[in-house]
């Protein structure tokens, strides 16, 4: 899973004002900059924004005036302004390190990864032992699908710096995209826990779920529900954990906080539907499954549920029909035949009965023979 939404609200960057030699302008024009200035430092950019105008008014060469409106203008969302300003004082003050970080965080903002990449490269290139640039520049990486390319900029940094949150989170990221859960996931889970940073959980238990390490994924996601129920998709993953450690009460809690916030989730509606079936809630089951299955026509559980569902209703023939058609597709799916061998029965079909459930005892014992090998040194 490429969770980009988790990284983009972890990271938080924020701009840098530059630092420029004092400028040679009219009184006037440094006073709108000062002004300008301290409205930033209160939080009303709008207020700042006018101020540098009327700065730039009066001196059009001002790099800081032009640095601060591009700071102030990104603030508010308006980035490509954000960005024209900030070309504007780099062309005047090229050597700026802190305006060009404001650039690549700008384009970075944008998902303008070229530029980015281009502004953070040059970046770390003028100061290497910059941190803060080769987060960034690690980020968009990331973007980029280039994770190893944020493993190599970021591991070498790491050392005497394992304190520093952002660093910490952008190559655990990486790391879990690249597979290497054993070195991402306790780093993403240190950044959570430090930060009481819920979007970090539901990345370090998204890995863990995924690779069916259920005991850690649930408290990770659990951590993330108690912090923020509401980011998209994290009450479905918790169901799941919860479901898979046969929690049905727990489970059926958080999909139906999925569903209120999104009640066209196939995975919700699949998983409490089958918990539904499990407990005999027969009515409210089908509304559930037959909807997991409008969403996903051909979705295999789904269509095992909904069998099962058909064959304790009596609807034999609809269960036997669905269920040939799974065997048919996956021919090794030892449930599934031995739901056809008991609707079989059902149907009076003793022969076809036997027939499935000596396939399903046939593969059973394969599996059980494929451990053994497995398991012996």
């Amino acid at each position: 899973m490429r969770a980009y939404y988790f990284l983009l609200i972890a990271l938080g960057f924020h701009a840098v004002a530059g630092q420029t030699e004092k400028p040679a302008a009219p009184a006037g024009a440094i006073e709108f900059l000062r002004a300008g200035i301290a409205a930033q430092q209160h939080g009303d950019n709008r207020s700042a924004i006018e101020s540098f105008r009327k700065a730039l008014t009066l001196q059009p060469k001002m790099a800081e005036a032009h640095a601060a409106l591009g700071e102030a203008l990104a603030a508010i969302g308006q980035l490509d302004e954000a960005i024209d300003q900030d070309l504007q004082a780099l062309a005047i003050a090229p050597d700026k390190t802190a305006v060009r970080m404001n650039l690549a965080t700008a384009y970075f903002k944008k998902n303008d990864l070229a530029n980015a990449r281009e502004q953070g490269e040059a970046l770390h290139t003028a100061a290497p032992s910059d941190v803060a640039a080769a987060v960034l520049l690690g980020s968009v990486y990331i973007k980029m699908g280039r994770e190893a390319e944020a493993v190599d900029l970021l591991t070498p940094m790491e050392q005497g710096r394992e304190s520093n949150m952002e660093l910490e989170y952008v190559l655990g990221f990486s790391l879990i995209q690249l597979g290497r859960d054993k070195e991402g996931v306790p780093r993403m889970e240190k950044v959570a826990q430090a930060r009481h940073s819920a979007s970090a959980y539901v990345v370090a238990g998204a890995s863990l779920l995924h690779n069916g390490k259920m005991v850690g994924a649930r408290a990770d996601l659990d951590a993330a529900m108690s912090l923020d129920p509401t980011i998209p998709g994290l009450a479905t993953m918790a169901g799941q954990a919860r479901y898979a450690m046969k929690d049905m009460a727990a489970s059926r809690a958080a999909f139906q906080v999925a569903l209120r916030a999104n009640p066209a989730d196939p995975t919700a509606n699949l998983d409490l539907g089958a918990i539904r079936l499990a407990e005999g809630d027969y009515e409210n089951a089908r509304p559930l499954l037959e909807l997991a299955l409008q969403l996903q026509p051909k979705l295999p559980l789904a269509r095992m549920e909904m069998a099962k569902l058909d064959a304790v209703t009596g609807r034999y023939a609809e269960a036997a029909a669905t269920l040939e058609d799974l065997v048919k597709a996956e021919p090794n799916w030892v449930d599934a035949h031995w739901e056809l061998a008991s609707v079989y029965t059902e149907l009076n079909r003793p022969a076809d009965g036997r027939r499935e459930r000596m396939i399903a005892q046939e593969l059973r014992a394969k599996a059980q023979d494929a451990s053994k090998d497995h398991n012996t040194p």
